[in-house]
């Protein structure tokens, strides 16, 4: 298994749900080195592994799917969980906001061009290095191989006025899982998407902590956001074998918060 983004949030629990299963996880992250550690050191089992990319890389991306199949033998599911909110100046925000009233041209453009990078177009490429791993060792039987699930967001369909590139990055990634659900299934791999809403993330803290948290926490009739081993019990029941049929499916996981 490969987790991205695995040193915190929605990807740490998601490392923590397979290895709970018996699988062997590479834990991946672009900057937490020590955080990502820290996971690894608190998995069950053995075999495990921690490997740094920055996914806006294509180059690094590769090298990253390359030490994957190193240290794993074989990639069978690929969780393309990582992502960035992204400040008008380009670096990573707790808020994110480049809402296009508020926000000069230099900035707009930096804030889709970086997030767009990584939240779209590195899950693409790495898709691309690990199908194709996957693929090569393919059974002759045709029995399934492999799984991609894609942490997208509800935000794609509920609109994101204020990080309109982050609402678009994932919209994005659900149409590119179900056009590689379409190419890869002949291959005996699925892929399938989740659409989570708000989850308890050091991401989502100065949002739900704020002034606004009770706000957001009401947009469910359960009147609380979702927590990232919810999410991940969820990614880890999609990757399951047996699971075949739902590739090609955006599975809303958002406490009825947002219908459609």
């Amino acid at each position: 298994m490969l987790v991205t983004g695995g040193s915190r949030g929605v990807g740490a629990a998601t490392a923590r749900a397979f290895a709970e299963r018996g699988d062997r996880v590479v834990v991946h992250y672009r900057g937490a080195e020590e955080r990502a550690r820290e996971v690894l050191a608190h998995l069950p089992g053995e075999g495990h592994a921690v490997l740094q990319a920055d996914l806006a890389d294509p180059a690094a991306t590769a090298r990253l799917a390359e030490a994957a199949v190193q240290a794993l033998g074989r990639v069978d599911v690929l969780v393309n969980n990582a992502a960035l909110f992204l400040d008008p100046a380009g670096g990573v925000s707790r808020r994110g906001d480049h809402r296009l009233t508020d926000t000069d041209y230099d900035g707009w453009v930096r804030a889709w061009q970086t997030t767009l990078a990584t939240n779209l177009m590195g899950p693409a490429n790495l898709t691309f290095c690990v199908a194709r791993h996957m693929m090569e060792v393919a059974p002759a039987d045709g029995q399934p191989v492999g799984r991609v699930v894609n942490v997208g967001s509800r935000g794609a369909y509920r609109g994101e006025p204020d990080v309109p590139a982050y609402g678009a990055s994932k919209a994005g990634l659900h149409a590119f899982g179900q056009s590689m659900a379409v190419a890869l299934a002949p291959h005996g791999i699925g892929v399938v998407s989740i659409a989570p809403g708000f989850i308890a993330t050091e991401m989502a803290a100065a949002l739900l902590d704020g002034p606004g948290g009770d706000q957001i926490r009401g947009q469910s009739p359960f009147g609380r956001v979702a927590t990232p081993e919810e999410v991940a019990t969820a990614i880890v029941a999609l990757a399951q074998p047996g699971a075949e049929w739902a590739s090609g499916a955006v599975v809303d996981f958002n406490g009825a918060s947002h219908l459609r």
